[in-house]
């Protein structure tokens, strides 16, 4: 049965609601009723164990009651099942990405078809580096003994290690193939396309990848910098899609974001320990390491 087939079918099953202005409310407080009851028939599962004999049919039931409801509350709303479901996939898809560790670099790589010049190298080694400034800390980056970027304090009232936050940059040069601020550190702007130039490798570009890295380390700071953490919260991923649609980079998903900002803070967290080191990019895997002092 298609989902359509069944929505259309659900809706001529539906009782009439007889208090004045409920129609709406009603599939919505079942759809949450129905939720309690498979998680009584999970409870009683956890208290009785197998003498519990019927909970695999128990659960088909209410999983079809908590349908009926997701049913009844979409026609409510004007929405169609098989475009919802739909839509789930396309989330779900673009949730958990597209790459896996060892793959080559896509088809949409960005600079694919950019003069040699124009493109970022597939391996190198960017080099941490404490100094001192006028009597301050600082953390400088160098890459092929150049220095690239101004050297960096965490410009906060607190030590917080934000002095190493152009490792972000480099994590979505890794796993993205993408980063404003690393093509200016490299020249590798892609000045032979005039509107590329303007547009991703531009100013507004680059203030965008700072935002999403200063909106990445505020979260962060909260979240033990990501250690022991596997998943990055989703609401954070969505914000980040909104902050570039307007950019190449979103063709990226939402799990390759996942990855780009786990990978920079297990590198950030080892950058800190041992305040520097060298990390090592390997565009065509999709991966940045620590690779030590």
């Amino acid at each position: 049965m298609r989902l359509e087939e069944y929505q259309q079918i659900a809706h001529r099953t539906e009782a009439e609601v007889r208090t004045a202005g409920s129609d709406m409310v009603v599939p919505i407080l079942g759809l949450a009723g129905e939720t309690g009851e498979l998680l009584n028939e999970y409870k009683k599962k956890l208290r009785d164990g197998d003498a519990h004999e019927h909970f695999t049919d128990r659960v088909a039931e209410e999983l079809g009651d908590i349908l009926w409801y997701v049913a009844a509350t979409a026609t409510k709303f004007g929405l169609d099942l098989e475009d919802i479901a739909e839509r789930n996939i396309r989330k779900t898809q673009a949730r958990w990405g597209r790459r896996d560790q060892g793959t080559l670099l896509p088809a949409w790589a960005f600079d694919a078809r950019c003069e040699e010049s124009e493109r970022l190298p597939r391996q190198f080694v960017a080099d941490f580096r404490p100094l001192v400034e006028n009597g301050a800390p600082k953390m400088g980056v160098f890459i092929d003994a150049v220095q690239v970027g101004d050297p960096l304090t965490d410009n906060s009232h607190e030590p917080d290690g934000y002095r190493f936050h152009d490792v972000f940059h480099l994590a979505c040069t890794a796993v993205l193939g993408w980063s404003p601020v690393v093509r200016r550190f490299l020249g590798k702007k892609r000045r032979s396309q005039p509107k590329l130039d303007e547009v991703e490798d531009g100013g507004r570009a680059i203030a965008i990848e700072e935002g999403v890295s200063a909106l990445v380390f505020a979260y962060a700071k909260d979240h033990k910098q990501f250690e022991g953490i596997a998943h990055v919260d989703y609401d954070l991923l969505k914000a980040i899609r909104i902050m570039t649609s307007s950019l190449e980079v979103s063709v990226c998903t939402t799990g390759e974001w996942e990855r780009a900002i786990l990978s920079a803070y297990t590198v950030w967290r080892r950058l800190q320990i041992d305040n520097g080191g060298k990390v090592a990019l390997d565009l065509d895997r999709a991966s940045i390491t620590y690779i030590g002092l």
